[in-house]
């Protein structure tokens, strides 16, 4: 890679030290993409600044001139008035996957007339809630794991519940070589059952049931933190109300550790 943008373009001054932003967080802020794609990018030598390629960590200036693939990349508004923040509910069948080739991709399901990606992923067989937003900066942070955050779903098993599965899987137990936190789980009828997870292993659900003897057969994630799926039907999405967007931001204003949103 070219060192050249740290060395000699980048040498700022001490009046432009406190407005610099290091790279892959001006790209996420744009609504490019998040922050570990905007890594992704630079690593592949798709990112120039002022018609440079940047390293890793390369801050970027006022006035300077950053592409990707050719595109330039805006700054975002100081108070994210240009960010979008959606509820979707992720119908089966449907891939979380923002690579427009794959068939049945979740951007192309939606038709946002703007650049979104989703927060975190549902599986395919999966349906219910999913964030997707313009801002890569909120994905980091809701992406990280001591949020805590709460993830509610209700799933459907291949044979009758009894207290001991509802016990076994609220106390944890053993997957992909780690034992699964304590979380709240309940009985809703003989073969549904309701788990609240605030931990996001991948397919976690499956796996713990899997770990039981018992296959899940629908999956649905009814609540991410203080928002509800409520209403919307499989296809259907709708935009953050302003109270949801002030308790996410409040839930995510100490964030220090990456995960991810995947527990089905």
């Amino acid at each position: 890679m070219n060192s050249k943008v740290a060395s000699d373009v980048h040498n700022p001054s001490k009046n432009a030290v406190s407005t610099a932003k290091r790279l892959n967080k001006y790209i996420s802020e744009s609504g490019f993409c998040s922050r570990r794609e905007a890594d992704k990018l630079i690593e592949q030598n798709r990112v120039k600044i002022n018609g440079q390629l940047p390293q890793l960590g390369t801050k970027v200036l006022p006035g300077d001139v950053v592409l990707v693939d050719g595109k330039t990349i805006k700054a975002s508004a100081t108070n994210k008035s240009d960010r979008i923040y959606i509820a979707y509910h992720k119908p089966i069948g449907i891939t979380c996957t923002t690579e427009r080739h794959i068939k049945g991709n979740i951007i192309d399901a939606i038709g946002h007339k703007e650049r979104i990606f989703p927060i975190g992923r549902l599986d395919k067989p999966s349906e219910g809630l999913i964030f997707l937003t313009s801002d890569g900066d909120i994905v980091n942070k809701i992406l990280r794991a001591e949020n805590a955050h709460d993830k509610e779903y209700i799933v459907t098993v291949d044979k009758p519940l009894n207290e001991r599965f509802i016990e076994r899987m609220a106390r944890g137990v053993p997957v992909l070589d780690t034992v699964t936190k304590p979380c709240k789980v309940s009985m809703e009828s003989r073969y549904v059952f309701k788990i609240i997870l605030n931990q996001g292993l991948n397919r976690q659900i499956r796996r713990m049931c899997e770990f039981l003897g018992y296959e899940v057969t629908k999956l649905k994630r009814t609540r991410i933190m203080s928002v509800e799926l409520g209403e919307l039907k499989p296809g259907q999405w709708r935009n953050l109300k302003p109270a949801e967007m002030a308790q996410i931001q409040a839930a995510v204003a100490h964030s220090t550790k990456t995960a991810t949103i995947n527990a089905e």
